[in-house]
């Protein structure tokens, strides 16, 4: 039987079967550190009036006919059911069905990632502090090796001090995953959001997975789920009941191999330092499906320069590849990119842009759109970088 307690000097869960397991030394101590609804929680930071109301960043809402997504909504925005990924125009929706409840309604935010970014990298150097072993996984979250720690005690007392750290001087949230590897710490981390923090020992992890929802694996999402719920398959333990074959012959043959390793906790990838950015990039979804080739190339110029300008603020001195992509009203969406051979630095945005225009026209008429369809989304991309 698992138990949980707290520590004296913080607020971190151990699941051991015996408190005294806490001191034994293990071969491999990793944490897992994920932000609280990274981006909204900044936009209530810059903004203290925000404090305690529900706040969404995405595009704008256009009063319910707005065609792009959430980013991310804060916990307060999640209680009307509004997520990540969500359409903005159902957040919209959610939003006035609160209103008509008495409720506060969701104040939308576009995304400022000139502030996301500068926090993340605020947010890194101060778990380097801590671990010499960080991989950037996310612009909102981190791995890091504490096998130095030796135990599970002293190394939930290294991440109380980092988590204390990060809400002094960033003045936000966020909740940290111990154990033996990346994958049960990233799960970890997402249980006890906000501020949580969780400890799992090597031992206990079977028991710690056994009772866990199957969509908490990462890899399985809503269509897998979906097939998997079919043969009454809702938790990790019913799925563990399956062999290795079962699973391939359920699922697409290295899915299911890679499920079966997971939901055993097994996972032995390692802490991959310096990750490379491989690309910077966005997109713009129109309100209406359009064919004026004023509005559209006005407003992926534009793009191009909040493109650039992210590119200045990073590390990197140039970029070789510049890629455009169009999605039409039908949905389909095709991608055009060009390799320049000497690369581009962050003086060149008048030549970035002139690059990008021309893989945009082809587009905008018969040579890349011969039936002249109409466009639902613009986006640009950078890639190839050097330092």
């Amino acid at each position: 039987m698992l138990l949980a307690f707290k520590q004296k000097t913080g607020s971190c869960l151990f699941f051991c079967s015996e408190k005294k397991d806490i001191i034994t030394s293990m071969k491999r101590i990793i944490g897992h550190l994920d932000m609280d609804s990274f981006f909204a929680s900044l936009e209530e930071r810059a903004t203290p009036r925000f404090k305690g109301k529900p706040v969404v960043v995405g595009s704008d809402p256009k009063e319910g006919k707005g065609r792009g997504v959430v980013s991310t909504a804060n916990y307060k925005a999640r209680k009307y059911g509004i997520h990540s990924a969500l359409p903005i125009s159902k957040a919209w929706q959610l939003s006035q069905q609160a209103k008509e409840r008495g409720e506060d309604e969701v104040i939308f935010l576009p995304s400022n990632f000139e502030l996301y970014e500068r926090s993340s990298k605020n947010i890194l150097d101060i778990i380097k502090k801590y671990s010499e072993n960080v991989e950037q996984g996310s612009i909102d979250e981190f791995y890091f090796d504490l096998s130095q720690c030796k135990t599970y005690k002293t190394a939930s007392e290294v991440c109380q001090k980092m988590k204390d750290e990060i809400k002094e001087k960033e003045k936000i949230t966020c909740s940290v995953g111990i154990a033996k590897n990346k994958l049960i710490a990233k799960i970890a981390a997402g249980i006890n959001k906000p501020d949580g923090f969780l400890v799992v020992q090597e031992k206990d992890t079977n028991s710690f997975l056994l009772p866990l929802k199957i969509r908490k694996i990462p890899g399985i999402g809503g269509k897998t789920a979906e097939i998997l719920g079919k043969l009454g398959i809702s938790t990790i333990g019913e799925l563990q009941k399956y062999s290795q074959e079962d699973l391939k012959t359920i699922l697409h043959s290295k899915t299911g191999a890679d499920i079966y390793l997971k939901i055993r906790g097994i996972d032995d990838s390692p802490i991959v330092q310096n990750r490379e950015v491989k690309s910077i990039s966005g997109q713009i979804t129109f309100e209406e499906n359009i064919s004026d080739i004023t509005v559209i190339t006005e407003k992926y110029l534009k793009h191009c320069e909040d493109i650039f300008n992210r590119f200045k603020n990073s590390d990197f001195a140039t970029f070789k590849t510049l890629a455009s992509t169009v999605r039409f009203s039908d949905f389909e969406t095709i991608s055009s990119a060009k390799t320049i051979k000497d690369g581009l630095g962050k003086s060149d945005l008048k030549k970035m842009r002139q690059e990008a225009l021309k893989l945009l026209l082809p587009f905008l008429d018969k040579r890349k759109n011969p039936k002249m369809k109409t466009i639902r989304l613009i986006g640009i991309r950078l890639e190839k970088f050097s330092k």
